[in-house]
């Protein structure tokens, strides 16, 4: 996720801000782009507006002009004299099952539901109340449990928009001598795969709701993993699976409030052994004015699940109610670090 401020720095304050706040216009393009599949119907080659028209089934004049404003984004290029369009290698990252699923990112994070609680911060800012939860009625994962097209897309948002985490974890922090590993929360297991590609010896027990984890075997079996891991379907509200000598937490606490948090740690605590840790994956904030994309995520958590990003003091609290000791952050070549707990 790029700074924000650091956008378009030669213009003057005002255009600066001008520009940001038509940031939302170009996330409406990308999610009409996406609903409408443009990449997978121009994969086998240029076509013409109105031909894309009859394929998509929407009004050639207007999906011309589109179009052309694809093309300034720089999804397609407009062949000369020819009145075609052709996809750009930004444009390829589009298409259906295209490597970092960014089409299902696109249809997740600009979506209606998405957005309409973005359009409810200013709530949220002056009630703390999120406004995801508001738009919708329920709370958010309560509904995605409810809407099963969704939630596939949604999990599928997480390994795109955290995509170079699970890598970046496996490499900076050592798993080596542990013999098992419990992702909780971990739904179709792509942080869990990235450790146990990188260690040969351990075995992972990976946790989540029912409706969450019925995505996670293709992704297991597909990485060579299906004799090492552990499916368990369950809640971590209500317990965690036993015989962990890491449990895993990734985005996970900065999802819930800390009365919420508090019981998910609880769980932990009450299995793991005097040797077991905690291991927290999450954008832990820079003290002061430095940038940092959690600080922009931090208005996501606000807006949508009601929970928060925080800085290291603050995991430091939080942990000491839960009982645990944190003993260190491990950052990673990613975004995300590692915040180490163990048993006080």
């Amino acid at each position: 996720m790029s700074d924000t401020r650091a956008a378009h720095t030669e213009l003057p304050p005002h255009a600066q801000l001008v520009h940001m706040a038509t940031a939302h216009w170009v996330s409406h393009i990308l999610y009409v782009a996406a609903k409408l599949s443009v990449a997978d119907h121009l994969a086998s080659g240029a076509k013409r507006a109105d031909q894309l028209a009859g394929a998509t089934k929407t009004h050639a004049p207007s999906l011309a002009r589109f179009m052309r404003t694809l093309a300034h984004l720089g999804l397609v290029t407009e062949e000369d004299g020819t009145a075609q369009f052709a996809l750009t290698p930004l444009g390829e990252a589009l298409k259906t099952g295209a490597h970092g699923a960014a089409r299902s990112a696109v249809l997740t994070l600009a979506s209606p539901w998405i957005t309409s609680g973005w359009e409810r911060l200013l709530e949220s800012v002056q009630t703390g109340r999120p406004g995801l939860e508001q738009a919708l009625g329920v709370p958010i994962f309560d509904w995605l449990a409810t809407h099963p097209e969704e939630a596939s897309l949604f999990s599928e948002t997480m390994v795109s928009f955290h995509g170079a985490e699970p890598v970046a974890v496996a490499a900076a922090y050592d798993f080596s001598g542990m013999k098992t590993i419990v992702d909780i929360g971990g739904a179709t297991g792509n942080l869990l795969a990235a450790i146990l590609d990188r260690y040969s010896e351990p075995r992972g027990i990976l946790f989540d709701l029912p409706h969450v984890v019925r995505d996670a075997p293709k992704l297991i079996q597909a990485r060579g993993l299906a004799g090492r891991v552990t499916i368990e379907a369950g809640s971590f509200f209500e317990r965690a699976p036993e015989g962990g000598d890491a449990y895993l937490l990734s985005h996970i606490i900065h999802d819930w409030t800390e009365e919420q948090c508090l019981t998910i740690l609880g769980h932990c605590t009450r299995v793991m052994r005097p040797t077991s840790r905690v291991l927290i994956i999450e954008m832990v904030l820079p003290a002061g004015n430095a940038p940092h994309p959690g600080k922009m995520l931090d208005m996501m958590m606000l807006v949508g699940p009601g929970g928060q990003e925080r800085t290291e003091p603050e995991y430091r609290t939080l942990l000491g109610k839960a009982g645990l000791r944190l003993t260190r952050v491990v950052a990673t070549e990613s975004a995300v670090s590692v915040v180490e707990a163990m048993i006080t």
